[in-house]
């Protein structure tokens, strides 16, 4: 399994970036790779929420089914899914520094899980890096104070 993650200060509070981080119609606002994504389970986002989604990665279009993992409000959130013999966990750590910013913790764990795959494990965590810094950029252009 390949772990990797990265961190930035977010000119917001802890409250106001969990809202955003936790609303699964934002996502392709700031998940690099995103193209689209539908909640397939009703109500708000919680532990056992399911959702449709396209991603690109690598030059490469796949759908999956996302599921949450975990979700502690205003603190963390962890999103897993299973596509293309591949398991992806992404979390999301936030950490309150004062009223007004907080640190943002993004992380992606990415394993091979059927044999074909083992070969592409490391250049599909060398994108997830690439993803996880984009992601924080756009995070930080969302939260950002004119």
């Amino acid at each position: 399994m390949r772990r990797s993650e990265q961190t930035a200060e977010i000119p917001a509070s802890a409250e106001e970036v969990f809202a955003f981080l936790a609303d699964i119609a934002n996502l392709a606002r700031w998940q690099s790779g995103v193209v689209r994504v539908e909640q397939t389970s009703p109500g708000p986002m919680a532990v056992g929420s399911t959702a449709a989604i396209e991603r690109r990665v690598m030059g490469q279009r796949f759908q999956a089914d996302l599921r949450v993992a975990e979700l502690v409000p205003n603190r963390r959130i962890v999103l897993e899914t299973d596509a293309s013999g591949m398991h992806l966990e992404a979390s999301v750590a936030i950490d309150p520094i004062d009223p007004g910013h907080c640190r943002v913790t993004f992380g992606m764990a990415l394993r091979a899980t059927s044999f074909f795959m083992k070969a592409v494990e490391p250049m599909a965590a060398q994108a997830a890096e690439g993803d996880i810094a984009d992601s924080l950029v756009r995070v930080l252009e969302v939260f950002a104070k004119p």
